[in-house]
């Protein structure tokens, strides 16, 4: 079942690093200081290396000293089309409003139980649906009440500083303030995974994530319990 993701600001275990590019919201850095990180992510899983899919990770920098965070002008939308959550992963800066639209004939209702940041948007049809603000730092994990195998995520970031990586695992981030903060990366399949690091970096990193997890995690309704059988279709 679905169990609640440590909040951001926890370091969980260490993983193997090296420095970061920008891609979400805006703050005070971004308007002269300039240091750069950048590396590669490797995915694990039962010992070997995994290619597929390390572009849909996230990789982020929260500095330590308090970053002035802007919301998206645009809303960002998580659409239900053929029975599926597009995109499947949205990155957005807290206080940052996501907007469901329905591109289906059929009926839908997106929903999280996810702590800080759980919401329903009620059953809606074929239409721009309703949005919903996130106030927290933290993983927001987004099923359909109707359809079980539908499953979306929307991280929630203390930082306008996050990236993810291309096919070949490689990633950066500039205009980074100099000084503390806290490397994280983050997988569907995966765990969230902190280290502190201060900045400048000496050398480019090399991140490592365990990746184990299936595509659609188990979980229950939005009533805390079972599917029905035909709750696929």
């Amino acid at each position: 079942m679905e169990r609640p993701l440590p909040r951001l600001a926890r370091s969980v275990r260490l993983f193997a690093l090296c420095a970061l590019p920008v891609v979400l919201g805006g703050g005070d850095a971004l308007r002269g200081e300039g240091t750069d990180l950048a590396g590669t992510l490797v995915l694990v899983q039962e010992g070997r290396n995994v290619a597929e899919g390390v572009d849909q990770a996230v990789v982020f920098f929260t500095p330590a000293r308090k970053t002035k965070l802007y919301p998206p002008e645009a809303v960002p939308e998580m659409a239900t089309s053929r029975k599926e959550f597009k995109p499947r992963l949205l990155v957005v800066p807290v206080g940052s409003k996501v907007r469901f639209p329905n591109l289906d004939p059929i009926l839908h209702n997106a929903f999280s139980v996810s702590p800080g940041n759980a919401f329903d948007v009620g059953l809606y049809g074929k239409g721009a649906g309703k949005e919903v603000e996130f106030k927290e730092a933290g993983l927001v994990r987004v099923f359909c009440n109707v359809h079980q195998q539908m499953a979306g995520y929307v991280l929630v970031v203390g930082t306008p500083f996050s990236t993810s990586p291309d096919k070949n695992g490689t990633f950066s981030l500039s205009g980074l303030p100099s000084g503390p903060g806290t490397l994280s990366v983050w997988h569907q399949r995966g765990e969230l995974q902190s280290q502190a690091l201060t900045l400048p970096a000496k050398a480019p990193l090399r991140l490592s994530l365990a990746v184990s997890k299936p595509r659609v995690p188990r979980h229950l309704n939005k009533f805390g319990k079972a599917y029905s059988a035909d709750s696929a279709y």
